[in-house]
């Protein structure tokens, strides 16, 4: 028997305490969604930038610690775009599905993704210490920084994505054995730190590069 529980100190409320302005992040994450075609059916159109409220909705100064285990501020990556997936290393499918696709469309950018840096912030701090995240991230992309800290720390970045976390424990497993429920999306952050845009799982590498490419040339002066 398997049991949800909020062991991780994640914001659970996030939601209901944003009643409105999650709406609107919601219907913006579904038209993207329902726009997003296969690989078969060519480039994504023109994607606008999202309402001017979404900006405040999504991200946020953050301070953390890289897969080399050096101190880490969003203040680091200051000019760059920033494409940001949440997960967790002993995650069975969605994470490392979002990270190659990641990855894949990093490939597909070419020297036009040179300005993103792709990064993955776990929502399992207790068991992803720096030499597990970067033995981890480095099956997927040279470039892909892997990012930890305490559970406050993660927690606070957690918040000011709106990233959902829950254990899952399952009956009669070992301590320390468990699942976790997480949101699944990625996130494009502009120059500034700026929320930009954002891909559902299930995304295709196609297309996430080319709203990546059409979003970096119509931020560029």
């Amino acid at each position: 028997m398997a049991v949800e529980t909020n062991l991780f100190l994640g914001p659970l409320s996030i939601y209901r305490n944003a009643v409105g302005r999650t709406v609107i992040a919601l219907a913006f994450l579904a038209a993207v969604a329902m726009s997003a075609p296969s690989e078969a059916h060519g480039p994504a159109p023109d994607v606008p930038p999202p309402p001017p409220n979404m900006a405040a909705l999504f991200g946020g100064p953050f301070s953390l610690i890289d897969h080399d285990g050096s101190p880490r501020t969003d203040r680091d990556y200051s000019g760059r775009f920033l494409l940001i997936s949440f997960g967790y290393t002993h995650c069975p499918d969605i994470c490392p599905l979002d990270l190659s696709t990641m990855a894949a469309a990093l490939e597909l950018l070419g020297p036009t993704g040179e300005p993103v840096q792709p990064i993955f912030i776990t929502i399992d701090p207790a068991r992803d210490k720096p030499a597990v995240l970067k033995e981890y991230v480095l099956n997927f992309h040279p470039r892909l920084i892997g990012l930890s800290g305490s559970e406050r720390q993660i927690s606070r970045v957690a918040k000011a994505y709106r990233v959902h976390r829950s254990k899952i424990i399952v009956e009669d497993a070992p301590p320390g054995n468990y699942l976790a429920n997480h949101s699944s999306l990625t996130y494009l952050m502009g120059r500034n730190g700026d929320f930009v845009t954002m891909f559902p799982h299930g995304t295709a590498p196609r297309f996430m590069a080319d709203a990546i490419r059409r979003h970096i040339l119509r931020l560029t002066p």
